[in-house]
C-alpha cells in the first residue's frame, strides 16, 4: 500500500510542475497584450516573413498607441464634448498603465482642441483632475 502511494506521489511530483508550466505558457500566449480592440489578429512568430516584420516596424513607428489614443480622443472631443474625452483618457490610462507617461501631453492636446472648438471660457468648464490637471494647463496655454 505505501509503495503504491509513494509511486503516485513521485509521479505527481514530476508531472504536476510540467503541466503547470505548460498551462501557464498557453494562458499567456492567448492574451492579446498589445491589442486593445477585439478585431485584432494574433500571429505566431513563424507566420511573418522578414519583409513583413520590417513593414510592421515602420507602421508601428508611424502609429504608436498614444498617437492612436490621442487621435481617437480628439475625434471624440469634436463629436461629443471634452468631458467625455477626459473620462475616456482616464479609463485608457487605468486600463493600460504604459500610457500614463503620455497622459499629460494627450490632455494638453485635448485642452488645445477644446479652446479651438469652444473658446477659452467654455473650455475651462470641462476641466477635471485628469493627469495632474494637464487639460486645464493646455486650455490656459492656448487661450
Amino acid at each position: 500500500m505505501t509503495h503504491s502511494v509513494r509511486r503516485i506521489g513521485r509521479t505527481l511530483a514530476l508531472v504536476l510542475p510540467v503541466v503547470m508550466v505548460l498551462s501557464g505558457t498557453l494562458a499567456v500566449t492567448a492574451v492579446p497584450w498589445a491589442a486593445s480592440n477585439s478585431d485584432s489578429q494574433m500571429l505566431t512568430a513563424s507566420a511573418r516573413t522578414v519583409s513583413d516584420a520590417k513593414g510592421a516596424k515602420a507602421a508601428a513607428k508611424a502609429r504608436t498607441p498614444q498617437d492612436v489614443l490621442r487621435d481617437r480622443l480628439l475625434l471624440e472631443l469634436r463629436e461629443k464634448d471634452p468631458g467625455v474625452a477626459l473620462t475616456d483618457l482616464q479609463r485608457a490610462v487605468e486600463g493600460r498603465p504604459s500610457l500614463a507617461r503620455h497622459c499629460m501631453s494627450i490632455a494638453k492636446a485635448l485642452g488645445k482642441a477644446a479652446v479651438e472648438q469652444y473658446g477659452p471660457t467654455r473650455a475651462h468648464r470641462f476641466s477635471r483632475p485628469v493627469c495632474d490637471t494637464s487639460f486645464a494647463s493646455g486650455v490656459a496655454q492656448f487661450s
